[in-house]
């Protein structure tokens, strides 16, 4: 088990500290371990829980496993790290995602991407991989328009729509946040995003990166609310599989992999604070390595890491 940190003392930042869980493909969890999971972090005080999207990868379905987790809980909220957006039907999906937004007491918190070049998951959602660009930036302007009015007219290049009409619609509306790191991805953000939420990157790689995204969103006439800067942190309690070691290294070249993953809760405090340090104050853990017992792996994290959130 990680071992446990002394309490030393952070400045408060000036925006909300709230720390989550993931589950991603890497390290995919069980029927039991998911539910046990989701009463852990209910009962624990964690904030969140995400679930990232891979067809391919043994993990579940993040709409359907969220759907169960709503259920399961009352104060948890939940999101996606993220879920693919090109190659779905808008309509649909805003629908989805509106009656989950009613069911859950407004606890969704979705978030896109083009999804992972990959031949398999390109596959699987029908999309070229030069079209995926020009479908998402159809499809988010387009998702708020179903969410918030109450017929929807357009003529687009993937879709075209004559008094769409589509109910419920959200209880209040939805941020959606998006995933991404390239330089065409963060200028997206800015124009199209209400948050960005990083992943296989360094608090130094977040703060110059964000500048982009509020550089791009000011050309757009519009701003990204300081609270809605995160990063996904990454850890594992063992040495890293050589096939996790080359994906991380493959989503950031140059970065030792060992040093993006911190094993201990002592490095995973300090990396909380460095991302806090910069701005980046919602932060979604994702281990790499298997939960033998999320009732015990839980409350550690929690004794290390939650005097932090504000």
């Amino acid at each position: 088990m990680l071992a446990r940190p002394p309490r030393p003392s952070v400045t408060v930042p000036t925006v909300k500290v709230r720390i989550g869980f993931g589950v991603s493909g890497v390290a995919p969890i069980d029927s039991h371990g998911f539910a046990t999971l989701v009463d852990g972090l209910e009962r624990t005080g964690f904030d969140s829980l995400w679930l990232s999207e891979r067809i391919g990868a043994a993990s579940f379905d993040p709409v359907t496993a969220l759907a169960f987790a709503a259920g399961r809980s009352e104060r948890i909220k939940f999101g996606t790290s993220v879920s693919v957006l090109p190659g779905r039907n808008p309509a649909d999906l805003a629908k989805q995602w509106a009656t989950l937004a009613l069911l859950s007491n407004n606890r969704a918190l979705p978030a896109f991407g083009l999804g992972v070049v990959h031949p398999n998951e390109q596959q699987a959602f029908g999309v070229r991989r030069n079209e995926r660009a020009a479908r998402f930036d159809e499809m988010l302007p387009l998702l708020r328009r179903i969410w918030t009015e109450e017929s929807v007219d357009h003529q687009g290049r993937f879709f075209q729509y004559e008094g769409l009409r589509v109910a419920p619609k959200p209880p209040q509306p939805l941020d959606v946040w998006l995933g991404g790191k390239s330089s065409v991805e963060l200028q997206r953000i800015g124009r199209l995003g209400d948050g960005w939420l990083a992943s296989f990157a360094m608090p130094e790689q977040c703060a110059n990166s964000r500048a982009t995204i509020e550089a791009a969103a000011a050309a757009a006439g519009r701003s990204i609310d300081p609270e809605h800067y995160g990063a996904m942190l990454f850890y594992s309690k063992g040495t890293l599989h050589d096939s996790v070691a080359a994906l991380i290294a493959s989503r950031n070249p140059g970065v030792d992999p060992a040093l993006l993953v911190p094993s201990t809760w002592q490095a995973v405090r300090t990396r909380v604070e460095e991302y806090v340090a910069v701005g980046f104050s919602k932060i979604v853990l994702v281990p790499f390595s298997a939960i033998d017992d999320w009732s015990t792996e839980l409350p550690a994290g929690a004794e290390a890491l939650l005097d932090l959130q504000t």
